[in-house]
């Protein structure tokens, strides 16, 4: 079942374990005149930590270790001091650092030995589709940055999922490429085939490689700038630098969220696409997520 369909259960899960040990943290001291029994008493700390290390597990192999750490900032203070559980052991910027990132800074085997594995428990199949996790979650949250390249890396990890794994080579082959892929979401690598002229240019070359999906959302024909022309030279490449020179000369500052100032960003485009209004407003949501403007 996708992620998205089950992240109400686990967002309600995550808070219900912190409830507990809150509840948990709250009476700790004072179980036996609470009316717990000596047995009830010896049993509760090991059943509030089996649950805090399945909401653990969950978060992990959904991408979401992150994410939710701003609904229970004090969750890791309390199972230490109640529970006894081990703390986290942060490398650095290792404890604020994707699983993804991680795979960039240290290699894949080390990333699940620290941050996926560190109990030495799972097996392959659930660390691998911890990884797919992960991975998906990153193409998920930057594709509005670029959605053809984002788009490339989702069909590249849609083999990555249909990979074998069975055996200890194919497990191998599996984690190279998942490192592989990894680091191209953390370089954001254009095509390779992206004209010398755009090199060094991240914003115009994203506007390039999205032009044609841009004018097939208006009345123009991506056609005509889907493939360069020699004899005309490659009219994509002359729109994508003049809408890139266009936007660095004319947005104002701090345009994002400002209705007037964004309407300024909009016209400045809108000629260059021949005043065409549905293009002009595929080709703003994609500046909009561009961070050099």
């Amino acid at each position: 079942m996708p992620l998205n369909e089950t992240e109400a259960l686990r967002v309600s899960f995550y808070r219900a374990v912190a409830v507990l040990v809150r509840a948990y943290a709250a009476i700790a001291q004072d179980l036996t005149e609470a009316g717990y029994t000596e047995e009830e008493v010896d049993a509760l700390p090991q059943g509030v930590e089996f649950y805090a290390e399945i909401r653990s597990a969950i978060k992990k192999h959904s991408g979401e270790e992150l994410d939710i750490k701003p609904y229970e900032a004090d969750m890791r203070h309390l199972l230490n001091t109640y529970i006894q559980a081990d703390p986290a052991a942060d490398l650095g910027e290792l404890g604020e650092m994707s699983l993804t990132e991680l795979i960039v800074d240290t290699g894949i085997h080390d990333a699940i030995a620290r941050k996926l594995n560190k109990t030495g428990k799972l097996s392959k199949n659930a660390i691998a589709e911890g990884i797919i996790n992960n991975v998906r979650k990153t193409i998920i949250r930057e594709q509005l940055t670029d959605p053809r390249f984002y788009e490339q890396m989702s069909k590249l990890l849609d083999d990555l999922i249909k990979q074998n794994r069975a055996d200890a080579a194919a497990y191998e082959e599996f984690l190279r490429k998942a490192e592989e892929l990894a680091k191209r979401l953390a370089a954001k690598q254009p095509d390779q085939d992206a004209p010398a002229a755009l090199h060094g240019r991240r914003e115009a070359t994203v506007i390039y490689n999205n032009l044609p999906r841009i004018l097939a959302a208006g009345r123009a024909s991506a056609a005509q700038v889907a493939e360069p022309r020699a004899e005309y030279g490659d009219e994509r490449l002359r729109l994508a630098l003049e809408i890139d020179g266009v936007i660095r000369e004319r947005a104002p500052a701090g345009w994002r969220g400002d209705q007037a100032r964004e309407a300024q960003v909009k016209n400045a485009m809108f000629p260059l696409l021949n005043r065409d209004r549905d293009a002009t407003l595929a080709l703003f949501e994609l500046v909009k997520s561009q961070p050099g403007y």
